[in-house]
């Protein structure tokens, strides 16, 4: 972010600093939303930004937002940033990348969505045949498609920290078996809805991770992100061969990058050559021209 802006902003309180997301607070029933270049690998934030990132995210998940609101309300607002930034160089400089949602209480876990075998569920399989107490066929190989999309949660970390995958009856005991259940329900069907349409644009989603709050009469909402290059994978459907590791339109070239030095996925992060970055970001670019194109 740049020091423009963040400096300007820096007059609202900030309620939280996220691997990529900035917190504001504007009144008891708004917050302002700030998506950053700055990115996450392995849960650690990475030294150098991708450049245009915080705004790819942000207009992805309005138009995700935009789609799926006919299963579940989410968080944004109709009103403008605008109506509460008034500096035009501080707007100019905020681009896209800024949102005002409405104030909720979040939910004390990631809701992820596996529809193919990759990541971290492709090693909890190899070691035990089943992804977070969920059994799956024998003789899968890397990338299979699942029999069913499944619904594996974790818990959310604080910056630095790792994300850990839970059983859904953990997710029960911190949240009810009711409010658990549509958690889980709900994710299931915006991924069912969501992966078809992208499927029609030429990319798989793999996988991905919704957060939802609830407002004051404890009804379900959707907020943060949804369906970015940042919480989900996207495979180009062209290139899908199980068996390996496809390429994708996320942060895969960063990992793939990472996994060949000698670090253990701690702070300090290494340092990103000038080319890793370059095509991290026209990937970025690319997913959201695919899918957003009218």
């Amino acid at each position: 972010m740049s020091a423009l802006h963040q400096s300007h902003i820096d007059s609202l309180r900030l309620l939280g600093r996220g691997k990529v997301r900035d917190l504001y607070e504007i009144d008891s029933e708004h917050l302002l939303i700030v998506a950053s270049d700055r990115l996450s690998a392995f849960d650690v934030v990475l030294p150098q930004p991708i450049p245009g990132k915080g705004e790819v995210l942000t207009r992805l998940s309005r138009f995700w937002f935009a789609r799926t609101a006919h299963l579940i309300a989410n968080h944004l607002c109709d009103t403008p940033v605008a109506a509460f930034i008034h500096d035009p160089s501080v707007l100019a400089a905020l681009g896209d990348r800024a949102m005002i949602v409405r104030r909720l209480r979040p939910l004390p876990v990631e809701a992820i969505v596996r529809g193919y075998l990759i990541g971290s569920g492709w090693s909890e399989y190899q070691r035990t045949g089943a992804i977070c107490g969920i059994p799956l066929p024998p003789g899968l190989r890397q990338a299979d498609r699942l029999p069913e999309p499944i619904y594996t949660p974790s818990t959310k970390a604080e910056v630095g920290g790792h994300d850990e995958n839970v059983e859904f009856a953990h997710t029960v005991e911190l949240m009810g078996a009711d409010l658990a259940a549509q958690v889980r329900d709900m994710s299931l069907s915006i991924y069912r809805e969501s992966a078809a349409y992208a499927l029609t644009r030429g990319i798989i989603i793999a996988d991905t991770k919704m957060e939802f709050g609830v407002d004051d009469a404890g009804a379900l909402v959707l907020i943060d992100e949804l369906l970015t290059p940042d919480s989900s994978r996207f495979w180009p459907a062209d290139h899908y061969r199980p068996g390996m590791s496809p390429p994708s339109f996320d942060k895969q070239y960063v990992r793939d990058h990472l996994e060949t030095l000698d670090w253990d996925k701690r702070p300090p992060a290494p340092m990103l050559p000038d080319d890793i970055i370059a095509r991290t970001a026209a990937k970025y670019r690319e997913a959201e021209q695919r899918l957003t194109a009218t």
